[in-house]
């Protein structure tokens, strides 16, 4: 459930004209707090249960957890911070952002955090105890001050900020070294920046980060949950030296905002290390020489090399002397060079994990075709690679605690397959999930099917509970995405227990979900029903007494035709460092076109079948020859010198050039081709989509490998796509790519498109299918470092897609 969908929860449950805000809790969807003290309570709505726990006088109501199908609210003293967070459907746990933060707003008069030491490192006295120090200030004489355990508090309105009695006895009292809050300033960069600030320093208003108006970007919030795009506030989500903007001025696309900083010291960054470590972010090592042996410029200085990546703009990032540092979000740290020549290059960092690195080739599975991707079972035995939840949302990784703290560790289930971030199901649930990397999500199932009997090898049928007294039908009783339009038969909940009739109101009374209120939700008698869009999938409410609702174990529906998308063989995804990558599957990317001369055959360029008559190509492949018959296009194959029956060879019977003069032509075919399979069209995606920053994509041909293994085979490469605000960095392809462009491609080099993969595509994985985001265009070169790959931008001409399909 992404942010919109909460705030529409949030609404579906509000009162008709009921305004309490919500903005001082912090929420996750599907997160239960295990609370000691805590109080039960009937409520009709969230407002209700935020209203109960504002008017708890027994204990300090910290957060509170809302269950809708019950219409019950728990609120309760605890918060993540003191107390452990379990896995739960159908809840949404709400807690006060106040008792989170650990930072303080102007004087810090309402700081409720848990910092209990003054600033020389003194343990503060607790506010009720009188020794050392009788108070003046007690939980007693103030009950409103928050004077809690031995907390820093400001109960006296000190300008100075919190402070406490210490331990000491010979100081009575002294100040807690409590930074500001990033509301009304900003720490180091900007990174984690909260206000409300909204034009940037020139005074334009800024644009809303949810808008693609004016000007069409790839920070998206539902795609960067952890850098709190909201509004049109000022943010930093890239690495820039402050707070920035897209503007509303269509002639200014962007502008830095001005935002003061702030003048208490930084909160602590965590641990550093002297080897890499993830991105090299908290490296703090000395070395100062990149991966080709040029000597570092120094951060402070300006020649050879002229920036803006100075210690003053990056007062947090330690860029000390030369060494290498990585202060701006890239892949590995980096230095400018003392090589006028060679603007920057990426260091030689160690790694701290001691094991060997596997080679390239080590990493890699085995070329045997892996037929696409199910579960039998609940999904305990699943050890497939999805990382993809039912509503498209990433997985975090086993190992991490970031976004969110778990008990589920490779350590504590070590047969429960949790590599990496693979959907896995280590609890016995109805079928594998994984924890988001979004924070306002705690966990999803993932966007799996379970295996039938059409599914593949070892596939099993899946087991449907049939309804009692009903005559069975050879129809297929599943669904499809969360089964919001499933009208099947189903009667029964995952565990066997027999649905409850919507209309009755025996063994348990409900108002919310009934045939009256719900006209249009198909609550036939006992049926399994999702009238809420639950994202588990149908549910009813129950016959056991004990138990209100439950879900239904509904499997998916699987489609007996050919899908734009889904190829049949898995991809390997590599993730390799097509020059670089490895060698595809074969027929893992079945819209995959080799463009060849009608007479002689040599393979000169790619493309990509988006239906059976048409194929995709970039415009510039055409300027061999404007006549038609000058051209064939070859699908079905793996190798590039054209083996077996697999084979489709369809001659051109026209040629459309964007009328605009974009790198980009449509190819109708003589007859079409006979879709397979070996042979499927991949999608196209919806009108003017941007694909978000740092999203992986996949390029696939038989181009120029430079030497690299896997000539003659169908390669592919896994990419990043790179924000064109970032690609058109002077250090990079400087304001060469336009708008109706995109970029993709590691900055380090040695992976990239090359000759001969001209026209063909860039695929981007979007929750269960590949979608054509990128026809390979141009570029400075093949893998050269900092000078990514530029691919046209297919969702910008749709329309003329569609239009010249529609109209041939």
């Amino acid at each position: 459930m992404d942010h919109k969908e909460v705030v529409l929860l949030f609404l579906l449950f509000l009162r008709s004209g009921q305004g309490v805000s919500l903005d001082g809790y912090v929420s996750t969807q599907g997160a239960s707090l295990f609370s000691v003290t805590k109080k039960q309570v009937g409520a009709g709505s969230i407002a209700d249960c935020a209203a109960k726990c504002e008017e708890e006088t027994g204990f300090i109501c910290r957060s509170f957890q809302y269950h809708s199908k019950e219409q019950q609210c728990v609120i309760m003293a605890e918060n993540s911070k003191a107390s452990s967070i379990i896995r739960m459907r159908d809840v949404i746990l709400f807690e006060k952002r106040v008792y989170l933060s650990e930072c303080r707003t102007g004087i810090g008069k309402n700081y409720r955090g848990t910092m209990s030491k003054t600033k020389s490192g003194v343990t503060c006295q607790r506010w009720s105890a009188t020794s050392p120090h009788a108070p003046n200030y007690s939980p007693t004489t103030h009950p409103n001050e928050g004077l809690e355990e031995n907390y820093c508090r400001n109960p006296d309105n000190d300008d100075k900020g919190p402070w406490c009695y210490t331990t000491d006895p010979d100081k009575r009292f002294d100040y807690c070294d409590i930074p500001e809050c990033e509301e009304e300033c900003m720490h180091c960069s900007g990174e984690k920046y909260e206000g409300k600030i909204s034009k940037t320093m020139s005074g334009l208003d800024c644009q809303p980060w949810d808008s693609q108006s004016p000007h069409a970007h790839g920070y998206i919030p539902a795609k960067f949950p952890n850098k709190n795009l909201k509004m049109n506030y000022c943010r930093n989500p890239d690495g820039e030296p402050r707070p920035w903007c897209f503007t509303q001025d269509p002639n200014k696309r962007w502008e830095y905002c001005d935002i003061p900083r702030c003048t208490t010291p930084p909160p602590p960054s965590g641990p550093t290390y002297q080897c890499l470590k993830g991105r090299g972010e908290n490296y703090r090592g000395t070395v100062s020489v990149t991966v080709s042996g040029k000597t570092c410029q120094r951060w402070s200085e300006q020649s050879p090399h002229e920036h803006n990546r100075t210690p003053e703009n990056f007062p947090c990032k330690n860029l000390e002397e030369n060494y290498c540092r990585n202060p701006d979000g890239e892949t590995a740290p980096w230095c400018y060079t003392t090589d006028g020549e060679v603007r920057w290059e990426y260091c030689e960092i160690p790694s701290c994990d001691s094991s060997p690195e596997l080679s390239d080739a080590s990493v890699l599975p085995e070329q045997t075709p892996v037929v696409q991707e199910c579960y039998q079972g609940n999904g305990q035995s699943y050890r497939g690679k999805s990382s993809t939840t039912i509503t498209g949302k990433k997985c975090q990784s086993w190992t991490s605690m970031t976004p969110h703290q778990h008990q589920k560790t490779p350590e504590k289930f070590p047969n429960a397959g949790l590599e990496m971030n693979y959907c896995r199901n280590p609890d016995g649930d109805k079928g594998p999930w994984c924890f988001t990397t979004d924070p306002s999500v705690r966990w999803e199932y993932c966007n799996l099917r379970r295996c039938s009997e059409t599914g593949g090898s070892g596939a099993e049928s899946p087991t449907v509970p049939q309804v009692p007294n009903e005559q069975t039908t050879s129809e297929p009783d599943c669904m499809s995405g969360n089964g919001k339009d499933y009208r099947g038969k189903v009667a029964v909940t995952a565990a066997g227990t027999t649905c409850q009739e919507w209309a009755a109101q025996e063994p348990h009374r409900h108002s919310i979900f009934t045939p009256q209120t719900n006209p249009r939700a198909g609550l036939e008698k006992n049926y399994c029903r999702n009238p809420d869009g639950d994202v588990n999938g149908p549910w009813c409410y129950t016959m056991n007494p004990r138990k209100l609702y439950d879900y239904c174990d509904v499997p998916m529906c699987v489609s007996s035709s050919y899908e734009c998308g889904k190829p049949q063989v898995e991809p390997k995804k590599c993730p390799g460092r097509v020059v670089g990558g490895c060698v595809a599957n074969a027929h893992s990317w079945p819209w995959q076109v080799s463009l060849r001369t009608r007479f002689g055959g040599q393979h000169f360029c790619g493309g990509t079948l988006i239906s059976p008559e048409w194929v995709l190509t970039a415009a510039h492949c055409l300027e061999k020859s404007s006549r038609p018959a000058f051209y064939k296009v070859v699908l079905g194959a793996h190798e590039e010198d054209i083996r077996g029956s697999d084979v489709q060879q369809i001659e051109v019977k026209n040629l459309f050039l964007e009328p605009t003069r974009a790198d980009i032509a449509l190819l109708k075919l003589t007859r079409p081709a006979t879709i397979n399979d070996k042979v499927i069209p991949a999608c196209l995606p919806s009108p003017n989509y941007v694909v978000a920053d740092r999203t992986l994509c996949y390029i696939t041909g038989w181009g120029d490998t430079k030497g690299t293994f896997g000539a003659g085979l169908l390669k592919e490469a896994q990419l990043p796509v790179i924000e064109n605000k970032v690609c058109n960095r002077y250090e990079y392809l400087n304001g060469r790519v336009r708008s109706t462009e995109l970029c993709a491609g590691i900055l380090a080099g040695g992976t990239d498109s090359c000759q001969g993969d001209s026209g063909g595509p860039l695929v981007c994985f979007e929750k269960d299918k590949y979608i054509l985001q990128g026809v390979t265009s141009w570029g400075l070169g093949c893998a050269h470092p900092n000078k990514p790959g530029v691919y046209v931008r297919v969702s910008r001409f749709v329309s003329w897609i569609e239009g010249v399909m529609r109209d041939n």
